[in-house]
């Protein structure tokens, strides 16, 4: 029996953001149907949803960006990886960006004052978690399976 190589991406062949974009604009769209704001008030909800989306993006998600390019390593899950991001957020999850996505989505849920959008949330992680990460997963697993096990066994997927 010979041994096969790993594959030579994930498989992932969608941009895993359209999942959030997705979820959230389906909310909007519950919302029109039958509004259920979170607050009386859009003023509270607005600012405090414009710092969480600053946190999330500016924070987390360009963080990973900055260790993607630092590595030179691709960010598009349907290319080859070069090598396996360990520093920087990916100290403290193994997917910082779809933690930032997922902050990014919840600011914006305060900013337009609606309920609608985080049970769809919920559904959306499930969704990156099982047609997105399982793969990202099983392919850095094979790609890079001493350093992949050692960084698996030492940070949790999510937070």
């Amino acid at each position: 029996m010979t041994k096969s190589s790993p594959p030579a991406n994930a498989g992932v062949h969608f941009p895993p953001p359209l999942l959030y974009v997705i979820g959230f604009l389906l909310g909007l769209g519950l919302d029109r149907w039958h509004p259920l704001p979170l607050t009386a008030g859009p003023s509270l909800g607005r600012t405090l949803g414009a710092a969480v989306c600053f946190a999330g993006f500016a924070a987390i998600f360009l963080s990973a960006l900055i260790t993607f390019v630092r590595l030179r390593t691709a960010i598009i899950p349907n290319r080859p990886a070069r090598t396996l991001a360990t520093g920087g957020p990916y100290r403290m999850t193994r997917n910082p960006m779809y933690v930032s996505l997922a902050v990014l989505y919840v600011g914006l849920t305060l900013i337009v004052n609606s309920w609608w959008p985080l049970p769809l949330l919920a559904v959306v992680l499930v969704v990156v978690d099982r047609a997105v990460i399982a793969r990202e997963e099983r392919y850095l697993a094979a790609a890079f399976p001493v350093e992949y096990a050692t960084y698996r066994a030492r940070v949790r997927r999510w937070l």
